[in-house]
This record gives structure tokens, sequence and C-alpha cells, in this order.
């Protein structure tokens, strides 16, 4: 087929999950590389996206509408999982939060949060979206901690 009657993909654009419709979230190919075994590395192409609707099994997508599921990743994967880990360099849960707002501490989330801020942090090879959690960690903590009285 003459490439002339062929579309390409809009790259200047935000991109959507092609199962749930939410705005991806772009990953570099370093944090692709840690998650994916060489089998599912190659199918789908750079720039890939994360989709961060939990209720969706797509973990990863591209322009082309190629995906990579929970299943294929074979591990809890947060959002999508709310046992796993928010934090993935340092481990912290929801339940980790939850007993911090029952106990009326912010000691672990205070400690986890300098962590987050170091050298010891590897949020792009660590966490499934490539990215530092202390915004979502923070926001989880606000509204539970509202919700509890």
């Amino acid at each position: 087929m003459n490439k002339a009657f062929i579309k390409e993909p809009d790259q200047s654009g935000p991109v959507h999950c092609p199962r749930c419709g939410s705005l991806g979230t772009v990953v570099n190919d370093r944090t692709l590389a840690a998650h994916l075994g060489a089998d599912f590395h190659g199918r789908v192409a750079n720039p890939a996206n994360f989709c961060p609707y939990p209720a969706c099994s797509v973990v990863y997508f591209d322009q082309f509408d190629r995906v990579i599921t929970i299943e294929d990743i074979g591990r809890p994967v947060y959002p999508k999982d709310p046992e796993a880990p928010m934090c993935a360099c340092f481990g912290l849960t929801r339940q980790d939060i939850d007993d911090e707002i029952a106990a009326g501490s912010v000691a672990r989330l205070r400690e986890m949060i300098a962590k987050a801020k170091s050298a010891e942090a590897r949020c792009e090879t660590a966490a499934f979206d490539g990215r530092c959690c202390v915004a979502e960690v923070q926001r989880y903590y606000m509204q539970h901690r509202q919700s509890a009285g």
C-alpha cells in the first residue's frame, strides 16, 4: 500500500488509553525496560504511556493502540491493585498510611517523603509510571485523614 494513504498517529497531542479513554502518562524507555521482560519490551512503541485508571487492565499503551496489561506484567501494579505499594522505592502502602492516620502519626510519611527526595529514590525505574509518588501519597493521606474525622 502506498504510504500516502496511511495516516500516522498524531504524536503532538495527549494520548488516551485505547480501552478506558484515560489520559496516559508518558513513560521513558528506562521505565519500560525496568518493568518489561524482553518478550514485552518491543510490544509498545516509544514513547509509551502508562494508564493511571485503577479499574483498567492496561498498564502501558502506545499511539498505535498496542497494550501491555496487568496479566502481562504478572505482579501488582499501583493503582491497579490497591494493595500494591504506592511508593515503589520504599514500599509504603495505603494500609501503612491508614495505620499512620489511626495512630495520629505522620512520622513514617515524613520519613518516606525525605527518602523520596534523596539519592536513594529510584522512581524512574521502580515506579510503573516512572514518577515520584510524593504527590499521590500526600493526596491519599489528606483525603483519608479528613474522612477519618
